[in-house]
């Protein structure tokens, strides 16, 4: 039932990522397959109940009554693409994708920097926050927005852009090595 949807989240990966160059004064893309997407859903589940890829478009939906994503873990319930293949522990690195949030989703993760979890992106009550404050983007719901994070590990510092906007910078939250989800 509705109730129980705890997120339906689509995210449409156009995304690049990029690592500064110091040959180039800007960024450059890495291509991505499929191979460089692990999924994590709950443990009990086949991948098609919790997630789809059509069109460009990663779609993925978690219950509130689901289980974690391994038999042993004590996490709540997740769906997620982690990417592999671009871990980093140095430079300058951006991730670049399109974001689509139902209506009633709340409590949920849209994007993080994981090593330490440098950065957060969630959405609480139609607002997408960085962890839950500060708000980066207001009435999130049935609308494709776009995201871009930069996180420059030497500087300790992230920045948040919505829709070509810089929306938050601050500290990246150390850490010896990172990676997207």
């Amino acid at each position: 039932s509705f109730e129980e949807l705890k997120i339906r989240l689509n995210f449409h990966l156009f995304i690049k990522f990029f690592v500064a160059n110091a040959k180039t004064s800007g960024f450059t893309a890495v291509s991505l397959s499929q191979s460089n997407f692990e999924l994590q859903k709950p443990y009990d589940k086949s991948p098609h109940e919790r997630y789809s890829f059509n069109n460009g478009i990663h779609t993925f939906w978690v219950f509130a009554n689901d289980e974690p994503h391994t038999i042993t873990s004590d996490t709540k319930p997740r769906s997620k693409i982690q990417i592999r293949g671009y871990d980093y522990s140095s430079g300058v690195w951006q991730f670049e994708g399109e974001a689509y949030i139902p209506s009633g989703t709340d409590a949920t993760s849209v994007m993080q920097v994981f090593g330490a979890t440098a950065i957060m992106l969630r959405v609480y009550s139609a607002k997408l926050t960085v962890y839950r404050s500060p708000t980066v983007l207001e009435n999130v719901y049935n609308r494709w927005f776009k995201v871009n994070v930069i996180h420059d590990v030497g500087a300790s510092n992230v920045k948040v852009y919505i829709d070509g906007v810089q929306r938050y910078e601050g500290s990246g939250a150390g850490g010896n090595n990172h990676y997207f989800c």
